[in-house]
């Protein structure tokens, strides 16, 4: 009995025996005629010889010929291309040069031109029903060759390389883990004995080169020695990276049965398969374009796919949700799916397209230039693609009925005036970053646009209550998702409106969860464990800061003590000593452990983020200062939009940083430029690989956490970590923020739309407002009454709300109007009915909230900061952390339409105890690690020394003397692991002897518990 071959060619044997039907050629008899040609097996492909490479052009040149002879047998003689000689020879150069220039994907969809003759290299995937398309593609040669020696100058040979036409196209080294092998060898050999120069190793010669074991499956575009980047192209596990088990065989089977079957292998080079030019900018200013190779990850193909299946079997009209890591290649993943869906068939009438126009909308007003550049590399949607930079542009692509258009959303409500009624045509909305694109009124114009304006006309002079009805009517439809347009949200973070507007509703028991499928869910995990993008919150250290603040007044006046203890921190966070020092310790430390450890090569940026743009310009003053100061050739670039009054004149950030503000992403490429100083511009939306180190002074929490510190973690070759320095005290927050988003997002419930109806009550309740004045205003409105007809019923309405409401009350009513227009422009987007009353509310409260004043209190801490002066300002870096976030998906309630809150009486105090609470709470002390190292010894060193499990089994199952023994190894170790963060902790530790004895004492005395385990938090000291 001849036992299981386990060997990696075994493994080779099994890919091409499931492609080609056979894995080895019989022998040919000699005078059998032509080449024999092998059956086709499920994947559609036929058996290579290696013998038919030819290693001076890179091409199977007896397959090229078989297919030009089976489908332009007259190019074939006109060339003499049949016969060996040197009008072949020319042909097989000129097709090797166009590879080179173009790439294969360009050649194969494209053809090559030579002398009189325009020759095909491949024929499309064929249209359903077009039996004529399907036959010629069904000519169409895939291969498979088995050690494929690539060189004249070595016996090297690739384990397989895939064909298309005699094109090669795909590359393949095979590894086995019970031959003690696994793809990251596969990697290594690719990376140290496959030398770039090599013809076929050359850029764009072929889409990827893939590195297979039985567990992984990695890619590359390009080739380039040591450097060579290779991504991971494996399903996912467990929301995480790698592959699931497979009852049916190996892990990674779905490459060879799902991936490379001649369908789905031609719809990556007709659709996915790319090389895109970049225009990059050296350090003198001087342009170049780099030519960058593209392929699909896993995750991108099953997304795309998925959604292009469910839109054709949904028909117009629906929802999709694609909840995708920051970071994952949404771009690519948008682009993709964009020129795909403007093709797509009507399911019950295939010639028929489901879509008049594909619509890609973006929120970031610096439009997302690689989805557009990604769209226009496919040829034959070029011509039919709008880049909107204005809204005249818009207008004319709507009107034209252009095929793809990409914008902002933003544009969508300057245009509606000019708008023909587009309602009769039907439209896919890809909206990036769907979490903030939705806006309840930008969305509403959106709707309006293309859902058909609204016909103004239909009013009387005097406007009958009849008009205002069917207008009322009118917009309650407009505000509701359009049944002529199919919507696909792609977010790294949706908040809960977007999980119930975009996500898929599921039953679970009597509740509901709303979510992402499964198949259009790439999480932040697996992101990061594949290595796609880096985690930021791996290295996270918090800075702690110690003022003292000196009482500069003889006086101790009462003050409301909180707002005093958030002035007091506003002031010294601002002050110009603070700023400076902080400028300090981010540029030494930039310097010495970023730039000094060759972060990304030596390449590594850093980003500044600061609580406003005054803030951003302090930072920028103090950099730039001390980079000069201490003769760094290093330089500062700062963000901000529009004008900020520096000096009693006007700067744009243009005129900080000497160059036009388009230039910024470019120049932060090259150097001098090493740190981007920011507001809010930038912190969304901007990719830039070689951002390494992130100094956060400003509160962050929530999905402006996430965004803000993922501008890190976008993957480099060259980047093997990122690191945060908070000065804000974020870290809970931060932490809290990437847990929702670490893996599916699921909402559980839905929200109650009688809150609508509880919220309406309350408000009517105050008698700000009567129902004929709602009533009133909106009609007036609506009729496009003048301005001065509106401002008196509204003032009227302020009126009672000043004069009848307490201070309390004002903020409750203000709250709750705030809560009703915000929630209703959610709500009506979903709900299957309207109400006019809800309508008419909304329109009367949008006019009305902006009239209303702010409560008036006394500010009971004014003059708290001329009272005082900043004595000293120091700041600490705490330890290093690693916030660990948990392995479950996040569930989140529905949105709340609740109202605001009442004031509350002030906490008074005299101004030295508040002063002195706050040099409490912020370390007035002498000496640098006192407060840090005592916590360490009354808190981190008890808690850790417990947790020990030699030391705890000691306490459940011996006497007091063991576990004293065991308690004094526990304590060694830990104090030995504090040495990197407290080395004169540990030095008071090694050489002083009472010291030791005291803290040992100390230390068992608050863990011991006789008997049990100790509890996982002791209380020191208890």
């Amino acid at each position: 009995m001849k036992p299981t071959d386990t060997s990696e060619k075994e493994l080779e044997r099994l890919i091409v025996r499931h492609l080609a039907g056979i894995s080895e050629h019989p022998p040919v008899p000699e005078d059998a005629a032509g080449e024999d040609r092998a059956i086709y097996a499920p994947g559609g492909y036929v058996l290579g010889r290696a013998s038919d490479y030819n290693r001076d052009v890179a091409l199977d040149v007896a397959k090229l010929l078989e297919f030009l002879l089976a489908t332009q047998p007259k190019a074939v003689e006109t060339l003499n291309f049949a016969a060996e000689g040197i009008q072949r020879t020319q042909f097989l150069h000129r097709l090797q040069g166009e590879v080179a220039k173009r790439g294969v994907v360009d050649v194969l969809r494209k053809g090559v031109s030579h002398g009189p003759v325009s020759i095909d290299l491949y024929k499309l995937l064929p249209t359903p029903g077009n039996a004529a398309a399907a036959e010629a593609f069904g000519r169409n040669i895939f291969s498979v060759t088995r050690q494929v020696r690539y060189s004249h100058d070595s016996g090297n040979e690739l384990d397989l390389v895939v064909f298309i036409n005699g094109l090669p196209v795909l590359t393949f080294e095979l590894k086995n883990s019970l031959t003690k092998q696994t793809v990251a060898d596969a990697v290594v050999q690719y990376q140290t004995t496959r030398d770039p120069k090599e013809l076929l190793f050359q850029p764009g010669r072929c889409v990827a080169h893939m590195a297979v074991d039985d567990a992984e499956v990695r890619f590359c575009t390009e080739l380039k020695g040591k450097a060579s980047w290779f991504l991971p192209f494996n399903q996912g596990w467990n929301s995480g990276a790698g592959n699931p088990p497979n009852p049916n065989g190996l892990k990674t089977d779905y490459l060879w049965k799902q991936v490379l079957t001649k369908d789905s292998l031609a719809n990556i080079i007709e659709n996915y398969a790319q090389v895109v030019e970049e225009e990059e900018e050296d350090s003198n200013g001087r342009k170049r374009k780099r030519r960058k190779p593209i392929f699909p990850r896993f995750h991108q193909l099953r997304t795309v796919g998925a959604l292009l299946r469910r839109s054709r079997e949904d028909g117009v009209g629906k929802r999709y949700l694609i909840q995708h890591s920051a970071g994952s290649g949404k771009s690519n993943s948008i682009a993709w799916l964009a020129h795909q869906l403007v093709e797509l068939k009507m399911a019950v009438d295939e010639t028929q397209a489901l879509f008049d126009s594909v619509i890609v909308i973006t929120d970031r007003r610096a439009l997302d230039t690689q989805i557009h550049r990604t769209i226009k590399g496919y040829d034959h949607v070029a011509s039919i693609l709008g880049h909107s930079d204005n809204a005249q542009e818009l207008r004319d692509f709507l009107r034209r009925g252009k095929k793809i258009i990409v914008t902002t959303v933003q544009k969508f409500p300057f245009i509606l005036d000019e708008l023909g009624d587009l309602g009769g045509r039907k439209f896919a909305l890809l909206i990036d970053e769907a979490h903030s694109s939705q806006g309840g009124k930008t969305t509403a114009k959106m709707h309006q646009a293309l859902g058909g304006k609204t016909d103004e006309e239909d009013f009387e002079e005097d406007c009958t209550q009849d008009a205002v009805n069917t207008e009322i009517e009118k917009r309650i439809a407009l505000r509701k998702l359009l049944p002529n347009v199919s919507y696909y949200a792609f977010t790294a973070t949706p908040k809960a409106k977007t999980l119930e507007l975009f996500g898929e509703r599921v039953a679970v028991g009597d509740k509901v969860q709303f979510r992402s499928p499964e198949e259009l869910t790439y999480t932040t995990k697996q992101a990061i464990q594949e290595g796609f993008i880096r985690d930021v919150i791996a290295n996270y250290t918090p800075v702690d800061s110690f003022y003292h603040v000196a009482k500069t007044i003889e006086d101790d006046p009462q003050v409301d003590k909180l707002k005093a203890l958030k002035k007091i921190r506003r002031y010294v966070e601002s002050h110009d000593k603070a700023i400076r020092r902080k400028a300090e310790i981010m540029v030494d430390h930039f310097t010495t452990q970023v730039i000094g450890a060759k972060k990304i090569g030596g390449k590594a940026r850093a980003m500044i983020v600061c609580n406003g743009i005054a803030r951003a310009i302090d930072y920028f003053r103090e950099v730039s200062d001390y980079l000069a100061e201490i003769k760094s050739p290093y330089k500062a670039i700062v963000a901000y939009s529009g004008n900020f009054e520096i000096g009693g004149s006007k700067k744009t950030e243009a005129d900080l940083n000497g160059f036009p503000s388009k230039d910024i992403p470019a120049k932060l490429k090259n150097d001098p430029y090493r740190f981007l100083i920011v507001a809010n511009k930038f912190v969304t939306g901007f990719d830039e690989p070689l951002l390494h180190t992130m100094y956060v002074d400003k509160p962050l929490a929530g999905v402006m956490a996430v965004q803000t510190l993922s501008r890190l973690n976008r993957a480099h070759p060259q980047k093997g970590d990122t690191f945060v320095l908070d000065f804000a005290d974020n870290a809970e927050a931060v932490k809290a923020a990437f847990q929702e988003y670490y893996r599916a997002t699921i909402q559980d419930g839905e929200t109650d739309p009688n809150k609508l109806h509880d919220l309406k009550g309350d408000l009517d309740a105050q008698q700000v407002y009567s129902a004929q004045q709602v009533d009133e205003l909106v009609a007036l409105y609506l009729s496009g009454a003048d301005r001065d007809e509106l401002d008196p019923i509204l003032d009227v309405c302020v009126a009672e709300y000043v004069s009848k409401l307490g201070e309390d009350d004002q903020v409750e009513f203000k709250g709750k109007a705030k809560a009703f227009v915000r929630s209703y422009a959610f709500l009506s987007a979903i709900l299957p009915y309207g109400h006019p009353a809800w309508e008419k509310l909304s329109i009367f409260l949008n006019f009305l909230i902006p009239k209303l004043p702010a409560p008036k209190e006394e500010d009971l801490s004014k003059g708290v900061l001329e009272a005082i002066d900043m004595d000293s300002y120091r700041t600490q870096a705490l330890a290093s952390m690693k916030l660990a976030l948990d392995d479950a998906d996040a569930v989140v309630e529905p949105p709340p339409p609740g109202g605001g809150g009442g004031g509350g009486e002030p906490d008074l105090d005299r101004l030295s105890n508040v002063i002195k609470q706050f040099n409490d709470l912020f370390g007035n002390i002498e000496w640098h690690d006192a407060d840090k190292i005592k916590k360490v010894i009354a808190e981190e060193i008890p808690t850790r020394v417990a947790r020990d499990k030699a030391y705890q089994n000691a306490q459940a199952n011996s006497g007091k003397q063991n576990a004293r023994l065991e308690h004094d190894k526990a304590l060694n170790r830990v104090v030995l692991e504090l040495l990197d963060d407290h080395t004169e902790l540990f030095k008071q530790f090694s050489d002083n002897p009472n010291f030791k004895r005291w803290l040992a004492d100390m230390v068992f005395d608050s863990t011991y518990r006789p008997g049990t385990n100790p509890p996982a938090s002791p209380q020191p000291g208890a």
